[in-house]
């Protein structure tokens, strides 16, 4: 049993694609919680929505729904709010509860007692705030791990010019805390990567201080299922169940 906190190093950088790549890939049983949704009205489709769209082939599972003895996907969204702002400003506005770091770590230790891998997804950066107290994934984190359960963190990038000073911060963000981070992911790679992107390939790893684990490519997301599980495969390291090579695409990115 592990759990992994998949943060960004801002918004729309591709955590939900990663999220769901690597909850493709995972075999046995996997949680997929994403501790406060902003953006979505009650009855609107959410980033848990779209794992289950993208890791297709694996049971979800919700309540009072079928198991799959193999392999079993659970999703569970503990708050969501209507307006896209920071967590904490977008439950004040709408007059709901807010989310700290004692209820998501009770939630990922629930999830972890019936799971091989808990992955929690945040909401834009490490350090956007969820409560008027400040907390923030990071605080989710430190909880968890006061629990007793093993955390570690993925941080999902961009591919080109701002993301080394961005992914250094966040990097650096972790160590302060005592998190330790897995790696780096660029959430998107693009179909005509530009200078700064094929040298950030090196770069990256380098600032962060932690391997780099993958690379998904631009549309990754079109379609889910089988197809995608083959770019989730082709796209993250082995660390994170794929076949990616970071020094073999570098130098094939370098060659192009």
């Amino acid at each position: 049993m592990s759990v992994l906190f998949v943060t960004g190093t801002g918004t729309e950088v591709g955590k939900t694609v990663v999220t769901s790549a690597i909850a493709a890939l995972a075999g046995g049983s996997v949680a997929v919680l994403k501790p406060g949704q902003t953006g979505v009205g009650p009855d609107e489709p959410g980033d848990t929505a779209e794992v289950v769209r993208l890791a297709g082939g694996l049971t979800t599972q919700q309540p009072a729904t079928q198991r799959s003895a193999t392999r079993q996907l659970t999703i569970q969204e503990l708050a969501r709010y209507p307006e896209p702002l920071a967590p904490d400003t977008a439950a004040r506005r709408a007059g709901l509860p807010q989310i700290g770091p004692k209820q998501v770590a009770e939630a990922v230790a629930e999830l972890a007692q019936r799971h091989d891998l808990v992955l929690v997804e945040g909401a834009g950066g490490l350090l956007v705030r969820y409560d008027d107290e400040g907390h923030t994934l990071a605080d989710m984190a430190l909880a968890t791990a006061d629990l007793g359960l093993p955390v570690q963190v993925l941080v999902v990038a961009t591919a080109g010019l701002g993301t080394l000073n961005t992914t250094a911060l966040t990097a650096e963000a972790l160590r302060a805390r005592g998190l330790p981070l897995l790696g780096i992911v660029v959430g998107c790679w693009p179909r005509d990567p530009d200078l700064a992107s094929r040298c950030n390939l090196a770069d990256l790893p380098a600032v962060a201080g932690a391997p780099l684990l993958g690379a998904l490519p631009q549309g990754a997301a079109t379609t889910g299922g089988a197809p995608f599980l083959a770019v989730a495969r082709a796209g993250l390291a082995p660390a994170l169940g794929g076949q990616w090579d970071a020094a073999a695409f570098a130098a094939a990115q370098q060659r192009n």
